[in-house]
Parts: structure tokens; sequence; C-alpha cells
């Protein structure tokens, strides 16, 4: 898999501070909101999110001046990081990249259904997110059909659709999460 630049990549570079210190609030503020929205979905409090990166609220809101800002921003964040674990793991067998990638799809659900509560509607950011998500793992699929390891009855799209719908049910533990998506995965893989 050739590195390319995604859309998401573009807008998460553009929104990130240059300075050090700027840089250093900026990540600690989108590691802290990814943490506190998966514990507590969209209501998570913007004062326990600055608590937990260290930083005053001040900061909180010279980097993200709206609630709208720091939901896109994680979420950005957290699909160019889908983008890059996509390049990381292309030269892996086909389905090993493959499960490897969803594995990883599956982790960035939780992060995307409290955003996505968040924000109504939709938004240019979500459309490069989508387009950046579909350039980085469809070709993983796609590569993993080739080489007959994957169904060829099926789109990247199903596939997609067919994992969020497991991660959003509510499991035990990470554990039988994933469990529940190598049971669902053993459907995909094509007929032996």
């Amino acid at each position: 898999m050739t590195p390319q630049p995604f859309p998401v990549s573009e807008i998460v570079a553009a929104r990130r501070p240059h300075r050090k210190d700027a840089a250093r609030n900026y990540d600690a503020l989108l590691a802290a909101a990814r943490e506190a929205f998966a514990e507590h979905g969209a209501e998570a409090s913007l004062e326990d999110i600055a608590r937990r990166a260290g930083v005053g609220i001040g900061t909180l809101y010279r980097n993200f001046p709206t609630r709208r800002d720091l939901f896109e921003s994680v979420y950005a964040d957290e699909v160019n990081t889908l983008c890059q674990a996509a390049l990381e793991v292309a030269e892996r067998e086909p389905w090993e990249a493959l499960t490897a990638w969803l594995d990883r799809f599956a982790g960035y659900m939780v992060t995307k259904r409290a955003v996505r509560e968040a924000l109504e509607g939709e938004s240019e950011i979500f459309q490069a997110c989508r387009e950046s998500m579909y350039s980085a793992g469809g070709p993983l699929f796609e590569r993993a059909q080739q080489a007959g390891q994957a169904r060829a009855d099926m789109d990247f799209g199903d596939l997609l659709r067919m994992v969020a719908g497991i991660t959003a049910t509510a499991f035990t533990d990470d554990a039988q999460r994933d469990r529940v998506l190598a049971i669902a995965l053993d459907g995909v893989r094509a007929a032996r």
C-alpha cells in the first residue's frame, strides 16, 4: 500500500499548533477528551477534560473555542490514526492485515458514537473522514478478496456496517467484544 495523503490528515495537520508547548497541550487535550468521551459519551464535562489533560479550562477553549470544535478534532484525530494504522499493517498477509485494521476500527467506534451523538447533521469533517477511511481500509479488504481470503459477495461498506453494528452492542468487556468480532469475521472469510 503506497503512503498517500488522506483528506483527514490535512485537516489534523491544519488544526494542530506548531509551537511545541502548545502542541503538547493540544495532544493532551485530545487524549483526555477521547478518554472522557469513551467513559461518559457526549455529555463529558469540559472541565474534567481540561483537568485530565493537566491544563486550565482557558487552554482548552484557546484550542477548541466550541464544544463542536473539540468533538470534530477528536473525531478527525481518531480517523487519521486509523488511516495510519492501515498503512502500518499493509505489508502483512492480506487476511492478517485486514483483521488487524478491523480490530483498530472496532476500538475507534466508541469515540465515533460519542462524537456523532454530539454533532447534529453532517459536517465537512465527516465527509473527509469517511473518504479517508475508505481510502485506507478499502484496499486492505480488496487485497484479501483478491487473495481469495475474503468473500467476494460483499463490499467494504458491508464490512464496516457489520463491524459498526457489533460495536454498537454493550459487552461485558473488551475480550467479549473481540470474541464476537472474531466470530463475525469467520463469516467474512472465503470458504476454503
